[in-house]
């Protein structure tokens, strides 16, 4: 199947803009660009949107704290914005917040946690952990049940939400009834078939996703570590149930679906769906595209079932 002809005639406007080499690119030229692409994104309401900052140790974070209608406590998603660790904000994500707000009937926190270069790894990582599981602590603040509690994310915010499962497993932490991971890097892409076929022409390019990771690491021995490549984690048993959604056009499909292979393998309940004619960040364009439209809403249906089960 051909990509979406709405997301096809969007990478064709793309792709006749003149290429520049990514080395010549700083993360404040891309946070720049990402601020202009992503301004037109059509919002959709919800009854309560308020942004707040948590206190962590050392810091404090910013976040968006988003209420559907209904009746207190609410079952609630924490989650991570994608952006390969150097891009990305509250903002950024504001409106698929808002749909899955909308579409899960829960709360919905979005965490602005630290960015690369100028936080590298592991930053982003402990900014994820420690922020769900003050949020967890302190659940009758935003009137949630500290029993429902989920994580998601796209992207690299799909790595930081099964990361921060990893975590809390580790650590005795929150119980998290489900993990929400959109297109999540999850690990080695290189060494699966859809890099060399998604390498170029699909938004998030092979090239791009070695700038990220230069931006992110503190050096080589990183690649390996389970919270930046949680596949390469020897034990996955125990964690919570996880949706996960890939696309067909996007570098990161084959790790995404060999992570879901090895979850289901080490007994976790894992729901896959590969979406033929998506690419990488399809959420995004769910305010244009009826079928993005519809993957996160396949995605949110199956979050809100686990906060029934």
């Amino acid at each position: 199947m051909p990509v979406n002809s709405k997301i096809q005639y969007f990478l064709d406007q793309l792709n006749t803009m003149p290429a520049i080499p990514m080395d010549q690119i700083t993360p404040e030229a891309m946070r720049r660009s990402e601020a202009s692409q992503l301004a037109a994104q059509p919002k959709e309401p919800v009854e309560k949107v308020e942004d707040r900052t948590i206190p962590l140790a050392g810091r404090s974070l910013p976040i968006r704290v988003y209420t559907p209608k209904g009746e207190a406590p609410y079952p609630a998603l924490v989650f991570y914005h994608g952006g390969g660790w150097v891009l990305g904000s509250i903002e950024s994500h504001d409106a698929i917040c808002r749909e899955l707000a909308n579409l899960a009937s829960c709360v919905v926190i979005s965490v602005e946690y630290r960015l690369a270069p100028e936080h590298k790894f592991p930053a982003a990582v402990d900014d994820a952990y420690e922020s769900l599981e003050w949020i967890a602590s302190h659940a009758a603040d935003f009137e949630i049940d500290p029993g429902r509690i989920a994580v998601g994310g796209d992207s690299a915010g799909g790595n930081l939400a099964t990361v921060a499962c990893l975590i809390a497993k580790e650590r005795k932490g929150p119980n998290i009834v489900h993990q929400l991971l959109l297109y999540p890097s999850a690990g080695p892409a290189a060494d699966y078939p859809s890099m060399a076929e998604n390498a170029k022409g699909y938004l998030l390019t092979g090239e791009m996703m070695g700038w990220f990771q230069t931006h992110y690491l503190q050096g080589d021995e990183d690649r390996a570590h389970p919270y930046l490549s949680p596949i390469l984690s020897e034990n996955l048993e125990g964690l919570p149930p996880a949706t996960i959604l890939t696309a067909q056009y996007d570098p990161l499909r084959d790790v995404g679906i060999a992570y879901a292979e090895k979850l289901q393998a080490q007994g976790v309940k894992v729901f896959h769906k590969n979406y033929a004619d998506l690419i990488h960040g399809f959420a995004n364009f769910s305010g244009f595209v009826p079928e993005a439209r519809q993957a996160v809403a396949d995605g949110a249906e199956e979050l809100k079932k686990s906060f029934v089960q």
